[in-house]
């Protein structure tokens, strides 16, 4: 599997090319390309005849990461994805698909060069301007929760959380994240927000935006406002499982009209 290194971490990345227009894939915060398999938030299993990339962002996955949560923010975040892009898909356009985290990287990586884009995908936009400072202030306390009684004290306030009614059944999982760098992660996403407004205004390229219903951690006020932000949205909400299962499908419409 290709290693690429950016500054202080090594990334696992993985290359499905069939052909076709560049796809770059990435996923939220604490996951992986294999978690967001079980998850179902792999987008890009339903996608043929494109060169799909995925790769795990530093500290998560099979990438490597440092002690240090400013490299966790998705700035940061950012300027690797934009690494990566040029060493795979050197002065070409590209259509950006994530969720959560990696919609947040997305954003910031087009606000940077918008003309690096064809569209996105943005799933479950996260808690963004005046949400994110209380979800700043859990991701903190998470890390300190971590830190001081373990890994298991933390799963088990996971566990008591009330899962959104698009996600009822998915399986459980864990962070696919190395104990040791979970704090500097948390830290790092609490540091984090997306572009200011004017700057996602900026952004003119085809997007889709696919949230869904009472998931405090990625309100549907952050997808609606990108979606009367961005010049080029169009809004889908999800209720049910079997709405997300409609994702895939989604996305292969939006690579086929914007390839």
């Amino acid at each position: 599997m290709p290693v690429f290194e950016v500054p202080g971490a090594e990334l696992a990345v993985s290359l499905s090319d069939e052909g076709g227009h560049p796809v770059v894939q990435l996923h939220g915060l604490t996951s992986s390309r294999a978690r967001d398999r079980v998850l179902n938030l792999d987008l890009g299993r339903g996608l043929s005849g494109t060169r799909l990339l995925r790769y795990d962002a530093r500290g998560h996955g099979r990438s490597t990461g440092r002690k240090v949560p400013g490299d966790y923010q998705w700035q940061s975040l950012a300027e690797d994805l934009l690494r990566v892009l040029d060493h795979w898909f050197p002065g070409e356009r590209v259509h950006g698909v994530g969720p959560s985290m990696g919609a947040g990287t997305l954003l910031h990586a087009a606000s940077r060069e918008p003309d690096r884009f064809t569209g996105l995908t943005l799933m479950v936009p996260p808690t963004a301007w005046e949400t994110r400072a209380a979800q700043a202030g859990n991701y903190r306390v998470a890390a300190e929760l971590i830190e001081s009684a373990g890994i298991e004290a933390f799963l088990a306030t996971t566990r008591q959380a009330t899962p959104p009614p698009a996600t009822i059944g998915a399986p459980e999982t864990v962070p696919d994240v190395a104990v040791a760098l979970l704090p500097s992660l948390f830290r790092g996403a609490a540091l984090s927000d997306l572009p200011a407004p004017e700057s996602i205004a900026r952004i003119d390229v085809p997007t889709t935006i696919l949230a869904w219903i009472d998931d405090p951690g990625h309100p549907l006020s952050t997808a609606d406002s990108l979606a009367a932000l961005l010049p080029q949205a169009t809004l889908t909400v999800a209720r049910t499982p079997e709405d997300v299962e409609t994702w895939p499908g989604i996305l292969s419409q939006d690579v086929t009209r914007r390839g």
